[in-house]
Protein backbone atom coordinates (compact mmCIF):
# COMPACT_ATOMS: atom_id res chain seq x y z
CA UNK A 1 0.00 0.00 0.00
CA UNK A 2 1.16 3.22 -1.03
CA UNK A 3 2.12 6.07 1.43
CA UNK A 4 0.18 9.37 0.88
CA UNK A 5 2.35 11.93 -0.44
CA UNK A 6 2.05 15.28 2.02
CA UNK A 7 0.26 18.18 1.36
CA UNK A 8 0.55 21.32 2.85
CA UNK A 9 -0.79 24.73 2.63
CA UNK A 10 0.83 28.03 1.83
CA UNK A 11 -0.72 31.32 2.01
CA UNK A 12 -0.39 33.77 -1.07
CA UNK A 13 0.17 36.43 1.96
CA UNK A 14 2.97 34.16 3.30
CA UNK A 15 4.66 33.54 -0.06
CA UNK A 16 4.23 37.28 -1.12
CA UNK A 17 6.69 38.54 2.09
CA UNK A 18 9.41 35.34 0.80
CA UNK A 19 9.46 36.52 -2.38
CA UNK A 20 10.18 40.41 -1.36
CA UNK A 21 12.31 39.72 1.80
CA UNK A 22 14.95 37.99 -0.15
CA UNK A 23 16.02 36.77 -4.58
CA UNK A 24 13.64 33.68 -5.11
CA UNK A 25 16.09 30.53 -5.78
CA UNK A 26 15.43 28.52 -9.15
CA UNK A 27 14.50 25.71 -7.69
CA UNK A 28 12.46 24.42 -10.42
CA UNK A 29 13.55 20.94 -12.17
CA UNK A 30 12.52 18.32 -14.57
CA UNK A 31 12.14 14.45 -13.67
CA UNK A 32 13.41 11.48 -15.07
CA UNK A 33 9.99 11.28 -16.94
CA UNK A 34 9.92 14.69 -18.05
CA UNK A 35 7.79 16.38 -15.99
CA UNK A 36 8.40 20.24 -15.37
CA UNK A 37 8.29 20.93 -11.80
CA UNK A 38 8.65 24.67 -10.36
CA UNK A 39 9.60 22.92 -6.74
CA UNK A 40 12.63 19.92 -6.77
CA UNK A 41 10.56 16.57 -5.67
CA UNK A 42 7.10 18.46 -5.23
CA UNK A 43 3.95 18.23 -7.40
CA UNK A 44 2.97 21.85 -6.38
CA UNK A 45 -0.66 22.79 -6.57
CA UNK A 46 -2.37 25.96 -6.72
CA UNK A 47 -6.19 26.24 -5.52
CA UNK A 48 -8.42 28.48 -3.81
CA UNK A 49 -10.22 27.57 -0.74
CA UNK A 50 -12.46 26.71 0.95
CA UNK A 51 -14.48 24.34 -1.73
CA UNK A 52 -15.44 21.75 0.58
CA UNK A 53 -15.56 18.48 -0.13
CA UNK A 54 -13.18 19.42 -3.65
CA UNK A 55 -10.67 21.42 -0.87
CA UNK A 56 -10.59 22.66 2.30
CA UNK A 57 -8.19 23.01 5.40
CA UNK A 58 -8.71 20.49 8.12
CA UNK A 59 -6.14 20.28 11.05
CA UNK A 60 -3.77 22.60 9.24
CA UNK A 61 -3.17 20.04 6.42
CA UNK A 62 -5.44 21.13 3.00
CA UNK A 63 -7.68 17.91 2.30
CA UNK A 64 -10.33 17.00 0.05
CA UNK A 65 -11.24 14.98 -3.15
CA UNK A 66 -8.99 17.10 -5.31
CA UNK A 67 -5.42 17.07 -3.41
CA UNK A 68 -6.30 12.97 -3.34
CA UNK A 69 -6.79 12.84 -7.29
CA UNK A 70 -3.84 14.55 -7.92
CA UNK A 71 -1.55 12.45 -4.67
CA UNK A 72 -2.44 9.77 -7.13
CA UNK A 73 -0.42 10.99 -10.13
CA UNK A 74 2.65 12.66 -7.39
CA UNK A 75 2.93 9.29 -5.75
CA UNK A 76 3.25 7.24 -8.67
CA UNK A 77 6.06 9.74 -9.70
CA UNK A 78 7.87 9.60 -5.88
CA UNK A 79 6.41 13.38 -5.12
CA UNK A 80 5.04 14.82 -2.04
CA UNK A 81 2.37 17.48 -2.67
CA UNK A 82 2.25 21.06 -1.57
CA UNK A 83 -1.07 23.16 -1.99
CA UNK A 84 -0.72 27.15 -2.51
CA UNK A 85 -4.28 29.22 -1.85
CA UNK A 86 -4.04 31.91 -4.26
CA UNK A 87 -6.80 34.24 -5.74
CA UNK A 88 -9.30 32.61 -7.87
CA UNK A 89 -8.57 34.34 -10.89
CA UNK A 90 -4.66 33.93 -11.28
CA UNK A 91 -5.87 30.22 -11.68
CA UNK A 92 -8.62 30.53 -13.84
CA UNK A 93 -6.33 32.91 -16.31
CA UNK A 94 -3.41 30.64 -16.41
CA UNK A 95 -1.73 33.64 -13.99
CA UNK A 96 -0.28 31.18 -11.47
CA UNK A 97 0.71 28.52 -13.92
CA UNK A 98 2.84 31.13 -16.45
CA UNK A 99 4.35 32.60 -13.30
CA UNK A 100 5.73 29.99 -11.98
CA UNK A 101 3.68 29.88 -8.58
CA UNK A 102 2.68 26.30 -9.58
CA UNK A 103 2.84 23.14 -11.55
CA UNK A 104 -1.18 22.13 -11.69
CA UNK A 105 -3.90 24.35 -11.11
CA UNK A 106 -7.21 23.18 -8.72
CA UNK A 107 -10.29 23.97 -7.51
CA UNK A 108 -13.40 22.10 -9.18
CA UNK A 109 -12.41 23.87 -12.29
CA UNK A 110 -15.31 23.94 -15.38
CA UNK A 111 -13.32 23.24 -18.61
CA UNK A 112 -14.32 25.63 -20.57
CA UNK A 113 -13.05 27.25 -24.35
CA UNK A 114 -12.14 30.50 -22.50
CA UNK A 115 -9.85 28.75 -19.95
CA UNK A 116 -8.78 25.91 -22.49
CA UNK A 117 -7.19 29.19 -24.30
CA UNK A 118 -4.63 30.27 -21.68
CA UNK A 119 -4.16 26.78 -20.56
CA UNK A 120 -3.84 22.80 -21.32
CA UNK A 121 -6.35 20.43 -19.21
CA UNK A 122 -6.44 17.28 -18.10
CA UNK A 123 -8.93 14.87 -18.70
CA UNK A 124 -12.31 15.11 -17.39
CA UNK A 125 -12.21 14.13 -13.68
CA UNK A 126 -16.33 14.86 -12.05
CA UNK A 127 -18.99 15.90 -13.87
CA UNK A 128 -21.05 18.85 -12.63
CA UNK A 129 -24.57 20.48 -12.68
CA UNK A 130 -25.22 23.89 -11.11
CA UNK A 131 -27.70 23.53 -8.07
CA UNK A 132 -30.07 25.87 -6.28
CA UNK A 133 -29.81 25.77 -2.25
CA UNK A 134 -32.51 27.49 -0.31
CA UNK A 135 -33.25 27.51 3.71
CA UNK A 136 -35.21 24.09 4.27
CA UNK A 137 -39.04 24.69 3.94
CA UNK A 138 -38.53 27.79 1.90
CA UNK A 139 -41.22 27.23 -0.96
CA UNK A 140 -38.85 28.46 -3.40
CA UNK A 141 -38.15 25.77 -5.98
CA UNK A 142 -36.55 27.57 -9.24
CA UNK A 143 -34.67 30.53 -10.57
CA UNK A 144 -38.23 31.76 -11.34
CA UNK A 145 -39.50 32.03 -7.98
CA UNK A 146 -36.48 34.60 -7.17
CA UNK A 147 -38.23 37.74 -8.62
CA UNK A 148 -37.60 40.55 -6.40
CA UNK A 149 -35.48 38.40 -4.39
CA UNK A 150 -31.32 37.63 -3.55
CA UNK A 151 -29.28 35.34 -5.35
CA UNK A 152 -26.07 34.89 -3.74
CA UNK A 153 -23.38 33.33 -6.24
CA UNK A 154 -19.37 32.79 -6.28
CA UNK A 155 -16.83 35.47 -8.18
CA UNK A 156 -15.67 34.00 -11.49
CA UNK A 157 -18.09 30.66 -11.41
CA UNK A 158 -20.19 29.47 -14.08
CA UNK A 159 -22.66 29.43 -11.63
CA UNK A 160 -22.24 32.88 -11.22
CA UNK A 161 -22.62 33.08 -15.26
CA UNK A 162 -25.47 30.81 -15.33
CA UNK A 163 -27.29 32.81 -12.95
CA UNK A 164 -26.83 36.44 -14.89
CA UNK A 165 -28.07 34.96 -17.81
CA UNK A 166 -31.44 32.85 -16.60
CA UNK A 167 -32.46 34.45 -13.56
CA UNK A 168 -35.60 37.19 -13.54
CA UNK A 169 -34.25 40.44 -14.38
CA UNK A 170 -35.35 41.88 -10.94
CA UNK A 171 -33.80 39.75 -8.76
CA UNK A 172 -30.66 40.78 -6.99
CA UNK A 173 -27.33 38.93 -7.95
CA UNK A 174 -25.15 39.27 -4.66
CA UNK A 175 -21.55 37.64 -5.17
CA UNK A 176 -18.87 36.65 -2.97
CA UNK A 177 -15.17 36.01 -2.75
CA UNK A 178 -15.34 32.43 -1.95
CA UNK A 179 -17.41 29.76 -1.39
CA UNK A 180 -18.41 29.58 2.30
CA UNK A 181 -19.05 32.99 2.32
CA UNK A 182 -21.83 32.31 -0.53
CA UNK A 183 -23.22 29.12 1.51
CA UNK A 184 -23.37 31.02 5.09
CA UNK A 185 -25.20 34.03 2.82
CA UNK A 186 -27.90 31.66 2.39
CA UNK A 187 -27.79 29.73 5.76
CA UNK A 188 -28.12 33.42 7.79
CA UNK A 189 -30.68 34.83 5.64
CA UNK A 190 -28.36 37.44 4.09
CA UNK A 191 -29.85 36.17 0.66
CA UNK A 192 -32.62 34.55 -0.30
CA UNK A 193 -31.05 31.47 -2.44
CA UNK A 194 -27.32 30.30 -3.90
CA UNK A 195 -26.28 28.58 -6.87
CA UNK A 196 -23.38 26.79 -7.50
CA UNK A 197 -21.78 23.47 -7.89
CA UNK A 198 -24.32 20.46 -7.03
CA UNK A 199 -21.41 18.49 -5.36
CA UNK A 200 -20.46 21.42 -3.06
CA UNK A 201 -23.82 22.50 -2.25
CA UNK A 202 -25.25 18.57 -1.98
CA UNK A 203 -21.90 18.42 0.54
CA UNK A 204 -22.79 21.30 2.42
CA UNK A 205 -26.43 20.60 3.05
CA UNK A 206 -25.48 16.83 4.16
CA UNK A 207 -23.18 19.01 6.92
CA UNK A 208 -25.83 21.63 7.85
CA UNK A 209 -30.30 20.60 7.51
CA UNK A 210 -31.18 24.17 7.91
CA UNK A 211 -30.33 24.45 3.82
CA UNK A 212 -31.66 22.45 1.27
CA UNK A 213 -30.93 21.26 -2.16
CA UNK A 214 -34.44 22.51 -4.01
CA UNK A 215 -33.45 21.73 -7.39
CA UNK A 216 -30.20 21.09 -10.17
CA UNK A 217 -29.90 22.76 -13.86
CA UNK A 218 -27.84 20.53 -16.57
CA UNK A 219 -25.55 22.43 -17.84
CA UNK A 220 -22.96 19.94 -19.36
CA UNK A 221 -20.14 20.93 -17.27
CA UNK A 222 -16.78 18.61 -17.05
CA UNK A 223 -14.01 19.79 -13.81
CA UNK A 224 -10.22 19.36 -15.39
CA UNK A 225 -6.84 19.76 -13.87
CA UNK A 226 -5.16 22.38 -15.26
CA UNK A 227 -1.06 22.94 -16.46
CA UNK A 228 0.97 25.83 -18.21
CA UNK A 229 0.04 25.89 -21.60
CA UNK A 230 2.38 23.91 -24.18
CA UNK A 231 4.95 23.49 -21.44
CA UNK A 232 3.60 20.00 -19.55
CA UNK A 233 2.61 17.20 -21.49
CA UNK A 234 4.11 14.56 -19.79
CA UNK A 235 2.75 16.35 -16.18
CA UNK A 236 -0.72 16.08 -18.04
CA UNK A 237 -0.50 12.35 -18.90
CA UNK A 238 0.76 11.70 -15.42
CA UNK A 239 -2.98 12.80 -13.98
CA UNK A 240 -4.75 11.69 -16.82
CA UNK A 241 -3.48 7.94 -15.41
CA UNK A 242 -4.17 8.98 -12.01
CA UNK A 243 -7.80 9.77 -13.19
CA UNK A 244 -7.97 6.52 -15.01
CA UNK A 245 -6.90 4.56 -11.95
CA UNK A 246 -8.92 2.01 -9.76
CA UNK A 247 -7.13 4.32 -6.88
CA UNK A 248 -9.37 7.26 -8.36
CA UNK A 249 -12.43 5.19 -7.81
CA UNK A 250 -11.49 4.42 -3.99
CA UNK A 251 -10.63 8.34 -3.54
CA UNK A 252 -14.11 9.23 -5.55
CA UNK A 253 -15.76 6.66 -3.26
CA UNK A 254 -14.46 8.33 0.17
CA UNK A 255 -15.37 11.34 -0.67
CA UNK A 256 -18.99 11.30 -2.18
CA UNK A 257 -20.02 7.73 -0.97
CA UNK A 258 -20.41 6.17 -4.07
CA UNK A 259 -18.36 4.76 -7.03
CA UNK A 260 -18.31 6.95 -9.63
CA UNK A 261 -20.67 6.39 -12.94
CA UNK A 262 -19.19 5.13 -16.43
Amino acid sequence: MKTRALATVVSAAALALTVGGCAKDDTSTTTESGIELVKDGTLTICTHLPYEPFEFTEGGEVVGFDPDVLAIAAENEGLETEVLDVAWETITTGEALNTGQCDVGAGAMTINDERAAVMDFTDPYFEATQALMTKTGSGITSLEDLAGKKIAVQDGTTGADYVRENAPEDAEIISFEDSSLMQQAVRTGKTDAGVNDNGLLNYFVSQNDDVEVVTEFETGEEYGFSVKKGGNDELLAAINEGIASEEYDAVYEKWFGTAPTE
